[in-house]
């Protein structure tokens, strides 16, 4: 998976994103406070947090497709506001939270959606689409139509439309939620993959575990605004899990520098019973 997934790779560790003290409310009620972060190329981003600490919200900020009441977002040195929507969509990929289908699409055709900002040869999108398909394992659904899929199939078709986008900053909301274990594991890979093109990837995640593997960087958020962004080495330790997510959970460090993360179940069925 070394492959170049990118229209154009940057140069490792060059800001790609950045944003600063950005607010958002919806209506009276305020969602993000005061944050400010940078992405760079050839990373993974995670934001973890509780529900409801407005992670998916600052996601849909950094893409552009929420307005902040306060702050700016600049993506490769230009504010979001400075983009045309073709020129945005070339530049980055969404994959949201619901991979959910309002028409009966074939699965071949959500794919080439992930074309449809480049117009380029169509044989030259053929392959894409067709690489896209295989990198999540969706090539066997191609003339399935989507609204007959499980949850997990519809996740794996989304990302493979933001794969055929060649988007340099790839945004993707908990990509792991609908997903078995193999597939979790793939679809991290791929993230991996895509940063070592060049891309900058930012993740929603739930599983603090599956972040701390193969998260570079990652932000935690409380309340609103984030409590620690640095390593999975230095956020994610058993002080700062237990105080944002109000729950006992430990954390240790295996001998290869494996981090494993352990929430505390005294009420546990089995732990009576022993």
């Amino acid at each position: 998976m070394s492959e170049n997934h990118t229209a154009r790779a940057e140069q490792p560790g060059q800001v790609v994103l950045a944003c600063r003290d950005i607010g958002f409310a919806y209506g009276e009620r305020p969602i993000l406070e005061g944050i400010s972060l940078e992405l760079r190329s050839g990373e993974i981003l995670g934001l973890l947090g509780p529900n409801g600490t407005g992670k998916s919200t600052l996601l849909g900020v950094l893409a552009g497709d929420l307005m902040p009441d306060r702050g700016k977002v600049d993506l490769f040195g230009r504010p979001l506001s400075a983009f045309e929507r073709r020129e945005l969509a070339r530049t980055r990929s969404v994959m949201p939270q619901a991979s959910e289908f309002p028409f009966s699409y074939l699965v071949y055709d959500i794919v080439a959606m992930g074309r449809s900002c480049w117009n380029e040869d169509p044989d030259v999108d053929e392959v894409i689409i067709g690489r896209s398909m295989e990198l999540t394992e969706v090539t066997d659904l191609v003339d399935r139509d989507v609204t007959r899929l499980s949850g997990g199939e519809k996740a794996r078709v989304t990302l493979a439309r933001v794969l055929a986008q060649k988007a340099r900053v790839v945004f993707l909301d908990e990509p792991t939620a609908a997903l078995d274990i193999s597939h979790q594991e793939r679809t991290m890979e791929l993230c991996v993959s895509l940063a070592k093109a060049g891309c900058g990837v930012v993740t929603v995640m739930h599983d603090i575990q599956l972040a701390a593997a193969y998260c570079d960087r990652i932000a935690v958020m409380s309340s609103g605004g984030v409590a620690s962004i640095g390593t999975p080495s230095q956020v994610i330790t058993s002080e700062l899990l237990t105080r944002v997510y109000n729950w006992p959970i430990d954390v240790r460090t295996l001998a290869d520098g494996e981090l494993v993360i352990l929430p505390r179940r005294t009420g546990s069925p089995r732990r009576k019973e022993n």
